[in-house]
């Protein structure tokens, strides 16, 4: 896989959004960006789809395509990487408790570096306390995590509080990711970023 310009995180775990995954995945490729997934293990992951069906009022899920995690989350240097994306799915309700992901997602953010998060990926940035004082889009039953985590809710396709971006879903992909990789890009050409093995 090419990497012309650095590498970006993207946290997954078993039932993470297929679309949410990996449309960002692709897109990292397309600008040059190596996707580096990361997740609580190394090893395979299953995907799921998500969509209300008229007449439900809860989410349907189906499975979806798999995905193999680059590395755990226990072994990222999270200064190796430009930016990191938090994807949804059912995924963020159980790995926001890892120790290791509480720690890269608080150095995203106290660094200050371009970070997106989409639909459940807000539960994790969420849980380590990271949201307090942000604005932030996402699915509406996340809405309750967000605010009660100090975060302010908004119902728009792309929401853009500094150095974080995000969707409310991956219906939003289209509206927010470009966002995000123009981050990166710009993070790019201001640092140098150490070659990965």
């Amino acid at each position: 896989m090419e990497n012309k310009i650095g590498s970006a995180l993207i946290v997954v775990g078993d039932a993470s959004e297929t679309l949410d995954t990996l449309y960002p995945y692709y897109r990292l490729i397309e600008a040059g960006i190596k996707p580096v997934v990361i997740a609580p293990e190394k090893r395979l992951y299953q995907m799921v789809m998500h969509e209300v069906k008229p007449g439900w009022t809860i989410t349907k899920e189906w499975e979806g395509y798999t995905i193999e995690a680059d590395l755990s989350f226990s072994e990222v240097n999270e200064a190796d990487y430009l930016g990191i994306f938090f994807s949804g799915g059912r995924a963020p309700e159980y790995i926001r408790y890892d120790t290791d992901l509480v720690r890269i997602t608080k150095y995203f953010f106290e660094q200050n570096k371009p970070i997106a998060s989409v639909c459940h990926g807000v539960e994790i940035p969420a849980y380590a306390d990271c949201v307090r004082g942000r604005r932030m889009a996402t699915v509406p039953k996340c809405q309750f995590d967000l605010e009660s985590c100090g975060g302010t809710f908004v119902d728009e396709p792309c929401v853009v509080d500094g150095n974080l971006i995000s969707g409310r879903t991956y219906r939003d992909n289209g509206h927010f990711l470009g966002a995000w990789i123009k981050l990166l890009e710009e993070a790019a050409t201001r640092q140098p970023v150490r070659a990965q093995a």
